[in-house]
């Protein structure tokens, strides 16, 4: 039987990762009884008794249920890949899904729906170490003691490409909730900025990762991400970038800055370059919280406020990707949709350089990961490190385009 193998680095040069889907597809040729072990192995009994366990490489995807009957799959709503039984009451099917993006599927078994997920991202090929890819290295955590905030304490790493030079000042990115990139193999940020960098399709950019604060045992993210003021962005530049400029050599210039997040990171991400383009002016905001969660009517303004902002205020000189989903939240603080699509229109209005990648899923990071190699590409399209600025202009396709409009889809 061949195995798909590991190769090891040599020289700092990664190799490529085993594909455990194709390597199970290979088994399932074998002895039925071996075939089911390797499958409960690789999935655990837990996911495949309750009807959630899917493993995927890239476009390749296994799904594995017991079942004493014969259930039937369905992948994004409609019907998938015929099961088929194994050893025992195993069912399972092998498949090929687009790369780049998020699915779903669920089982019909009796006329019942169950199992199931939502939000199972299928990675491409750039989120995935690749041979004669140099990693890059990361710092230990460093944490930080606000000034600014006082008392706060923050967590924060920074991360740098091989082909980084002191030499040569570099661009830099910072990512809210940081400890989510920290972790190599969690979304899987670090591999795409390797391969994306080595294939030269963004420049080198150092990332810093910071979580929210601490004062005392108290977390106190949404003070920091969701109140719309420039508190946030002069604590970045005031206070963490001055403790990265010691170690890393760093390009001053808002035109080589961009700012990320996801949920209330999203909006905060936003809220800091609106408050300082000079600092920072390539946005990212996945599934942005642009709603009302720290709002206070003639006190405090929220982020749902954004929207209005953007039509009615100067326009800011800055690039922005929105990623937002149909099935995210609905509570008190707002609808998440509604305000991203509220958003989109008001900067295409407002002539923005933006882009709105809208998707099926819920309040779940895994769309924006995997599609982070398209969203640095966009952000960083025709970066020149011999410039200091920009203006950034709409693309005229999307000048062409309508206004986004919403349907009732579910009654």
């Amino acid at each position: 039987m061949t195995r798909f193998l590991l190769v090891l680095c040599v020289a700092g040069l990664c190799s490529a990762e085993e594909n455990r889907v194709a390597e199970l597809a290979r088994q399932a040729r074998g002895n039925p009884a071996e075939f089911r072990q390797a499958v409960l192995d690789a999935l655990g009994a837990e996911g495949t008794g309750n009807g959630t366990a899917v493993l995927t490489h890239g476009e390749d995807f296994l799904w594995a249920v017991e079942s004493a009957s014969a259930p039937m799959l369905f992948v994004n709503e409609q019907r998938g890949p015929a099961l088929r039984r194994g050893a025992g009451n195993l069912w399972y099917a092998f498949g090929r899904l687009p790369t780049g993006t998020i699915h779903s599927f669920h089982y019909l078994r009796g006329g019942e729906r169950f199992g199931g997920r939502t939000d199972v991202p299928a990675y491409p090929p750039e989120a995935y170490e690749q041979p004669g890819v140099p990693k890059g290295k990361l710092t230990e955590k460093r944490v930080h003691t606000s000034r600014l905030y006082p008392g706060m304490k923050s967590d924060y790493w920074v991360w740098a490409p091989a082909q980084y030079d002191p030499a040569t000042p570099a661009a830099l990115m910072v990512w809210q909730d940081g400890e989510q990139l920290a972790d190599r193999f969690r979304w899987r940020s670090q591999i795409v900025f390797e391969n994306l960098t080595h294939q030269k399709k963004i420049p080198i950019i150092v990332h810093v990762f910071i979580s929210p604060g601490f004062i005392g045992e108290e977390r106190v993210r949404s003070q920091q991400y969701d109140v719309v003021n420039d508190t946030f962005a002069r604590f970045l530049r005031d206070e963490i970038l001055p403790e990265v400029y010691k170690d890393y050599s760093i390009r001053r210039d808002g035109y080589s800055r961009a700012i990320a997040g996801d949920s209330s990171g999203g909006i905060c991400a936003f809220n800091a370059a609106w408050h300082q383009p000079d600092q920072f002016s390539r946005v990212l905001s996945r599934i942005g919280s642009f709603t009302s969660i720290r709002w206070l009517p003639g006190v405090i303004e929220g982020g749902n406020v954004y929207p209005f902002k953007i039509r009615k205020e100067p326009k800011r000189n800055i690039r922005v990707w929105l990623q937002a989903a149909a099935g995210d939240l609905e509570n008190s603080h707002g609808s998440w949709p509604l305000q991203n699509i509220q958003m989109a229109n008001s900067l295409k209005m407002m002539d923005y350089d933006f882009r709105l990648s809208w998707g099926q899923g819920t309040h779940n990071r895994a769309h924006g990961a995997a599609e982070v190699h398209e969203e640095m590409v966009w952000l960083w399209r025709g970066y020149d490190p011999a410039k200091t600025a920009a203006v950034y202009e709409q693309d005229p396709a999307e000048r062409g385009k309508p206004m986004f409009r919403v349907s009732i889809a579910n009654r």
